[in-house]
């Protein structure tokens, strides 16, 4: 899919039909046919808008003659047995003589934010300032997914102290992945920004110089976040997991006790129900009776017992 936008001196965004100069090119998953389209158009290398759609590129740069082609990792939330998930894409930011390119497997909340003007002072003909500010997008995802996954695995702490299932466990162990995941590609990302820094039309302004080392910083903190937030998770399931097996032996334990306690009326009703003689009251007209409180006073002895030693 392809989407042409282009914004006008007061700020507001607009879609257009035709690639103009100072647009900005949305591509979404794009055809072969579309590729090529904007290929030629703007005089782009089909490799530059192909990286994005190989989910295993990494995040880099690459500058050639008056296309820069800058590949970052962006957060993405997936719905996978109607559980939230995490994962990352890369998304692929291309500036051009007159325009700027974004490429993306997926459609991201990062470009609809500018799509649906969530997004103040946004300019697509201002084409570095415009990069900068997606950037900067991509940082902040980053942070609030971060701060998502901690929350849901404080809710599934809450929830897996009483717990006999795996169910638990397993959103736990979704959730470390993800966090391998984003630590993965903001490291990845931090060696991008770092080489972005130093290119030559960062150095006209010092204004955006300045929102650059502040995406720098942002994704630092992130870095941080994924590794305190990993080893802490990592901690808490080796944690539930002795939880959960410590509930199923008192679950064990428990049922044992029963099994014992129902064990002597079942084991003294097979004694007198054996049809041999010499057993005892058997020509009693109390025997039943007798018998029968004789094993309750055992069983009873034997629950208290068992409370006793803290079976029950």
């Amino acid at each position: 899919m392809i989407s042409i936008y282009k914004s006008d001196l007061a700020g507001n965004l607009n879609s257009v039909e035709d690639i103009e100069v100072g647009s900005w090119i949305n591509l979404i998953a794009p055809s072969d046919e579309e590729i090529l389209l904007v290929a030629q158009k703007l005089n782009i290398p089909n490799d530059f808008i192909r990286a994005a759609l190989d989910e295993e590129e990494g995040s880099r740069i690459e500058i050639e003659d008056d296309c820069t082609l800058v590949i970052l990792d962006i957060p993405f939330t997936d719905i996978d047995a109607n559980s939230l998930t995490y994962d990352t894409y890369p998304l692929a930011i291309i500036s051009t003589k007159n325009t700027i390119v974004t490429v993306c497997l997926k459609n991201s909340k990062i470009l609809t934010d500018f799509i649906n003007r969530k997004i103040p002072s946004f300019f697509t003909f201002k084409k570095i300032r415009f990069m900068l500010q997606i950037l900067s997008r991509i940082s902040n995802y980053y942070l609030i997914y971060l701060r998502q996954i901690n929350k849901k695995s404080l809710l599934i702490e809450k929830t897996v102290y009483k717990s006999l299932k795996n169910r638990e466990i397993i959103q736990l162990l979704a959730l470390q992945k993800s966090l391998v995941y984003f630590s993965t590609s903001l490291k990845s990302n931090e060696i991008t920004l770092e080489k972005l820094l130093k290119l030559e039309v960062l150095q006209k302004y010092d204004e955006d110089k300045d929102i650059l080392e502040d995406v720098i910083i942002e994704n630092r903190q992130s870095i941080e976040m994924c590794t305190i937030y990993s080893d802490v998770l990592s901690g808490t399931m080796d944690a539930f997991a002795s939880i959960i097996s410590n509930n199923q032996n008192l679950v064990m334990k428990n049922l044992t006790s029963v099994t014992i306690v129902l064990a002597i009326p079942t084991l003294v009703s097979g004694l007198f129900g054996m049809n041999v003689g010499g057993v005892p009251f058997a020509n009693s007209s109390l025997g039943f009776g007798t018998v029968t409180s004789i094993v309750l006073f055992i069983t009873i002895v034997v629950i208290i017992y068992l409370r006793r030693k803290d079976m029950f």
